[in-house]
């Protein structure tokens, strides 16, 4: 063998290589989207927790919230961050149907916590309570409205990914795709169980 062929054989072969994608780079990089996210929600907690007290003359949570209602949607978000967790257990095990069942199920609940949820924004607005109506119900539409755009993210992102799913498979890549949504949806549900205590029910009680 010739010294070129030597020199040739010893260069390290990187074009060998078609995956270039560091391994766990996305969980990481979905952490670091989460503490942002974390940061948002502290921020509009506080202001909540600031302005949540300044009524303006006009009604008070306790006028305006029907706990047994935000009890309904509070328990469909969380069955749904339950099904969620069987259409992992079900990917783990390489069942395609099974996910995709699963996965639709957890939709159906999203959906059902979302059209509650503009039910509710509807009624309080149609009794003159809207988001300019006091301090406190600019404070409450902010935050409560920014975590349903964030479920209604959530289940977009979901039937994206039964379509992917459907059509190629549980590949590592959807593998991954469904770690992500799973570890944001999970979240959705830790916050609105922060809105239900210090919002909702802190706010009759309180």
């Amino acid at each position: 063998m010739s010294a070129t062929q030597v020199q040739e054989t010893e260069k390290p072969q990187f074009y060998l290589t078609d995956d270039h994608h560091p391994e766990n780079s996305t969980n990481l990089g979905f952490w670091l989207y989460l503490m942002s996210d974390c940061l948002i929600f502290a921020v509009l907690f506080a202001t909540h927790g600031v302005l949540g007290r300044n009524y303006a003359a006009g009604p008070s949570p306790a006028d305006l919230f029907d706990l047994n209602l935000v009890a309904i949607n509070t328990a469909l978000l969380l069955f749904s961050s339950i099904t969620y967790g069987f259409a992992m257990l079900q990917m783990e095990r390489g069942a395609k149907m099974e996910t995709l069942v699963w996965l639709g199920i957890t939709c159906v609940f999203g959906a059902a916590f979302l059209a509650l949820e503009i039910y509710e924004f509807h009624h309080l607005i149609a009794e003159g309570a809207g988001p300019t109506r006091s301090a406190f119900l600019s404070s409450f539409f902010t935050l409560v409205g920014t975590h349903g755009l964030h479920v209604t993210f959530g289940i977009i992102w979901l039937i994206t990914l039964m379509v992917q799913v459907s059509k190629r498979g549980l590949i590592p890549e959807n593998r991954r795709r469904l770690m992500c949504l799973s570890m944001f949806w999970h979240f959705l549900d830790v916050i609105w169980i922060g809105v239900f205590s210090f919002v909702y029910l802190l706010g009759v009680l309180g």
